[in-house]
């Protein structure tokens, strides 16, 4: 059961993804040109996103199992560090070089679209530089 939900929870966020554009590299481009062409549609998607969210964390704070009997696992960090700053900007610039993050890129990975292997990979290597870089640090 936990295994269809997980799987319906994203075919649900992936089709919601395709649906307002944030698959769509020059659309998310679009609404970042804040100096050109302005694409402002996807400000209203993520107001909405946020919206919800801000809804379903104050709903689920408070619990300690989800509906599946799952233990709860909300982020409780609340200083804002040099790794969390520095992991933003290179977040917020890749987002901006490539008009993909991560969410939409395994969309369009699951298209086909070489834009999406091409980001997905280098996601993954990021993310494997990273693991080294951080036992490294902790060796």
């Amino acid at each position: 059961m936990k295994l269809l939900t997980a799987l319906l929870s994203g075919v649900v966020f992936g089709l919601g993804l395709i649906v307002a554009g944030m698959a769509n590299p020059a659309k998310v481009l679009g609404f970042l040109d804040v100096a050109g062409t302005w694409d402002p549609s996807l400000a209203l998607v993520m107001a909405g996103a946020i919206a919800v969210g801000l809804v379903s964390f104050r709903l689920l704070q408070h619990r300690k199992t989800s509906l599946l009997q799952c233990p709860m696992q909300l982020p409780t960090a609340t200083q804002l560090t040099p790794r969390l700053i520095g992991g933003s900007l290179l977040f917020g610039i890749g987002w901006g070089l490539a008009g993909i993050c991560p969410g939409p890129s395994l969309v369009l990975l699951g298209t086909g679209a070489w834009q999406g292997v091409v980001f997905v990979a280098a996601m993954v290597t990021g993310m494997l530089a990273f693991a080294v870089i951080e036992r490294m640090r902790t060796a």
